[in-house]
């Protein structure tokens, strides 16, 4: 499930790009491959991979300011079978944890199975 991201350790950096009137963040993770870019749609309350401009994955979240509800992984099926959904949600991951105010909750299975497959980020999940 490592996806692109060759480290354990992902370094996340954000900055706002004017989207048209969107609010939109482009998240670079220093280990992400060449020709892929994570952007954060807070308007459309999703993380999107894209690699050469191309949707390759998505991640929905719901966000209520205090957890975001990790909801939906989903890729594109041309592209299945390289690891863009784990990709994916350990970037989304990644960059809720830098910016520390929000819990997680695991509602897709996928992002639940990718917790299990990752321990050391389960003191992001949100208490049940």
């Amino acid at each position: 499930m490592g996806g692109l991201c060759r480290k354990k350790s992902v370094r996340v950096k954000t900055a706002d790009r004017g989207g048209g009137g969107r609010n939109v963040v482009r998240v670079t993770i220093s280990t992400l491959a060449s020709g892929f870019i994570l952007t954060d749609e807070k308007d459309a309350s999703r993380y999107t991979l894209t690699r050469d401009g191309q949707l390759v994955s998505v991640l929905d979240y719901r966000d209520d300011g205090r957890t975001i509800a990790l909801t939906r992984a989903f890729t594109i099926p041309t592209f299945r079978g390289h690891g863009y959904a784990g990709t994916v949600v350990e970037g989304a991951v990644a960059d809720i944890e830098a910016r520390g105010d929000r819990k997680v909750d695991a509602v897709c299975w996928y992002v639940s199975d990718w917790f299990e497959a990752h321990p050391e980020h389960a003191a992001l999940l949100r208490s049940r």
